[in-house]
Formats: structure tokens, sequence, C-alpha cells
């Protein structure tokens, strides 16, 4: 009789069956007790000086907060949740909850990606990344630099992980071309973080780099009235930018120097490749038109026509010339990060409408009443830490509340707490855990943990000194005083 191969022995778990049960349902356990304790804290009588809405606000926010950390459920999940909860417990009528779903930041991210989407599936992102580095990339630094700066340009109009996933894979061609050694190559390191550091950079620049910004303004709105146009937020950006696009690639040769001698071999694998692609198509030269005069529209009629009636303006025109079809939109669209725009911005309007916003603040100011600028200092910092671990829509759901509410305690100009918490939201570079640009680089194996905590502590303290100057130095002359 012929013995079965096994491939892998058998692993027999000889804990305590109780011991097991408790470690095979530990994530139902904690829903349950998270449950059980926000019914027996709805029960309580509210603090002083505190509404009943208010308080059951609050409970709400600690619940979606410990959620969003923890990842217990997903975001959009949390998001929903929220939604049907808020009128249950009677902190909003149904009817209002629900119209805040209808925001107009979450239908300009819509179109975002819709737009995003076409560059990416027309392939004319993959054909300018490629002539580019054909282009400027003639020398071993100069290749890297030209990584560095496609990625943090693209992520100025498209999403800053669309950005990363498109460019993996034509710099994996090139480190195979130059038979880069995962694990020993210098310049392979430099080369994919190039992307992630440049596609973090980048994203915090405009409206398109990410969901922060659009949540953020979409909060601001929502809760003062207030807000910004594509310019004012690019040219409060833009200061801290610059100069990160300079230090950040001198941080990286210095970490990682350039150890070849030529990038021939990748060159002409990149020109093979683009070779492949042929001329350029009519869907390819449509995206384009319609990118750039989106993105006129948006700097010159943003405030006059709302940028939200711009990007499906342009979604429109997509569909309409079919350079795009719904079934591959459903590809691209994160609607996950949708569905949280619609619960976010109506947890932090019932924060903001039933008191509970301002309580927490003036309960906080009593024991510590910081200066402002101390105050957007710490903001900022809290940030640029906790968007490390969690997601940056999920920071900014989190601190925009608190922070409208802090500005509005210490007569800071709101809009200055808005960028205080969405622009830091964007650098996370230590942990592959805080943005999924860093997340795909640290999949091509050619880098260690190592690889990316140290450079990423350093340019994450040099990010946070150079919004420091910006707010006080060059916010002012924009109109955003503290």
């Amino acid at each position: 009789m012929e013995r079965l191969a096994i491939d892998k022995p058998l692993k027999i778990d000889t804990r305590p069956l109780w011991l097991i049960v408790v470690d095979r349902t530990a994530r139902y356990q904690v829903l349950t007790l998270l449950a059980l304790a926000e019914a027996l804290l709805f029960r309580l009588a509210p603090p002083a000086g505190l509404s009943v809405a208010g308080y059951h606000a609050l409970l709400l926010f600690g619940g979606a907060v410990f959620l969003w950390v923890t990842g217990l459920l997903p975001l959009a999940v949390t998001a929903l949740l929220i939604l049907a909860l808020l009128p249950l417990t009677g902190v909003l009528a149904a009817r209002q909850t629900y119209a805040l779903f209808g925001n107009e930041a979450l239908f300009f991210i819509l179109g975002a990606f819709i737009l995003a989407a076409a560059m990416t599936g027309t392939g004319l992102a993959a054909r300018l990344a490629r002539a580019m580095l054909l282009r400027f990339g003639r020398t071993p630094r100069r290749l890297a630099l030209t990584v560095f700066l496609l990625a943090a340009g693209l992520s100025f109009c498209m999403s800053e992980h669309a950005v990363a996933a498109m460019l993996f894979p034509v710099v994996a061609e090139i480190a195979d071309s130059l038979g880069l050694k995962p694990g020993r190559s210098s310049y392979a390191r430099l080369l994919f973080l190039a992307i992630a550091w440049g596609c973090i950079i980048g994203g915090i620049a405009t409206f398109l780099g990410g969901a922060r910004a659009p949540l953020a303004v979409g909060l601001l709105r929502e809760n003062s009235g207030l807000d910004f146009t594509f310019f004012e937020w690019t040219a409060a950006a833009a200061p801290i930018v610059g100069p990160l696009l300079v230090s950040g690639f001198l941080l990286l040769t210095r970490f990682f120097p350039v150890d070849v001698a030529s990038v021939a071999p990748g060159l002409q694998q990149l020109n093979r490749k683009r070779l492949e692609m042929g001329k350029l198509g009519g869907n390819e030269l449509l995206t384009g038109l319609v990118m750039l005069a989106t993105i006129g529209g948006w700097v010159v009629f943003g405030r006059r026509f709302g940028l939200a009636n711009i990007a499906l303006l342009a979604a429109a025109l997509l569909f309409a010339f079919r350079v795009v079809s719904w079934q591959k939109i459903e590809e691209y669209v994160n609607w996950g990060i949708v569905l949280m725009y619609g619960g976010s911005i109506a947890l932090a309007s019932a924060l903001q409408q039933s008191g509970a916003a301002l309580w927490l603040v003036r309960k906080g100011l009593a024991a510590f009443t910081p200066s402002p600028f101390a105050l957007v200092a710490v903001v900022s910092l809290v940030a640029m830490l906790l968007t490390e671990c969690i997601s940056h829509a999920a920071v900014v759901a989190i601190l925009m509340p608190i922070g409208l509410g802090l500005a509005k305690g210490l007569g800071i100009d709101p809009r200055v707490l808005t960028l205080a918490i969405a622009l830091p939201a964007g650098l996370a570079y230590c942990l592959p855990m805080g943005t999924p640009a860093t997340a795909i680089v640290y999949g091509s194996g050619y880098l260690k943990s190592r690889d990316i905590v140290i450079p990423g502590a350093a340019i994450m303290a040099l990010s946070w000194l150079l919004f420091l100057a910006t707010a006080w130095l060059v916010w002012p002359l924009l109109g955003l005083t503290i």
C-alpha cells in the first residue's frame, strides 16, 4: 500500500480546551465587552453642563475611536454603524443624519477617484512614468531623483496609494534588469524608498493626494462655514512640501549611497516596455486633456462653482467619451473611504451641534490652557504620531471635532487647526501600517524594517520642524494667523 505524502507535519494544540476557546474568540469577547460598556454608560446621567444628546454623542465618538484604532471592524463598517446609532440614540434626527452623508467633500473625493482610475486604467500614468524616467534618469543618482520627484508629482493629482502601486512594478523592472540583490543593494533601497517618500510628501500638496484633505475641509465647512479653495490649500502646503522634497532626497542618499556605476540595462528595459505600449492612444489623450482642464477649473473656478461639481462634471465627460467604464471604476474606487466619509462627517456634526465638543474642550482647558502656537504644535505632533498606527482618514475623523472645539475655545482660526491636523496626518514614514505606499515598497523584499524606521524617524522629525516653521512664519502672510 502506497504511503500518503504529507507536505507539512500536523500540529496538535496541546493547550487546555478553555484556553483554546478564549484565544479563538478574543475578538468577539472584546466586541461584546465594548457593547456592554456602552450600554451601561448610556444608562448613566450625563456630567454637569453636558446635555443628554451631547453625552450620547461622546459615547459614540469614544466607541468609534476604539474600533478605528483596534481595527476590530473595517473603517467603513464602523462609520455605517455610527450613522445608524446617531438617530437610534436620539443624538440627531434620522433625516438630518443621513442628509450629512451627502456632504460635498464625499462627492469631490468620488470624482477624484474616478479621474485617478482613468489615468491608471488607460495607461497614461504608466506611459508618463516611463517617459520621464527615460528622459531624465541617465545616471544612477538622476534616476533615483526622477523616481522620487515623479512619485511626488503624480501624487499631486492622484491618490498617493495609486501612484505607489503604479510605480512599484516600473521600479521592480529596473531593479531586476540591474541585477540588484534583495537585502544587499543600497541602490535598490534608495529606489524603492524614493517611491514611498515621494508619494507621502507629494500627497499632502493638494486635495487629490489622499482622503485627508477633502474630509478635513468637509468637516470644517460643516461645522464653521469656512472653506479652502484648491489654490489656498496648495499655497499653505507648498512651503512644507518644497523643502521636504529637497531635504528628503538628500537624506535618502545619505542613508543609502549609490553603489552602482550605470543604469543602462534598466533604461533599456524601460524603453522596451515603452515601445510595446505603442503610440499615445485616443483615450490617453482625452484623459490627459480632461485632467488638465479639471485642475485648471479647480484653481480658477473652484470657489464659484464648487470643487465637487467640477470633479463630477469631469467624471461625466470621461464616461461620455467612453474613456472609462463603470466596471473598471468599481475596481479602482476605494468605496470604504467613501462610506467612512459619510459616517465621520455625521459624527463630527453631532459632537458640534450637541455641544459635546465644546464641553470636552472646556474641561480640558480648565486644567491646561496652552498658547495658540503650543496648541498647534501639540495637535500636529499627535496627528503625525497617530497616523503611523491607523488610517490617515481615521486620524482626521478623530482629531477634527476636538480641534475645531479647541479653535473656538481659544479664538484660533479653525482653518489653522484644520491644516495642523490634515497635513501632519499624511506624513507617516516609519511603519508599513502607517501608509499603503510604505507597505507596498516594503513588500518588495529589498527593504528591512530598520531601513524604513530609522530614516523614517529622521524625516518625520524634520517634517514636523518644517511644519512648525511654516505655521509660524509663512501662514500669517496667507491670512492664516495663529
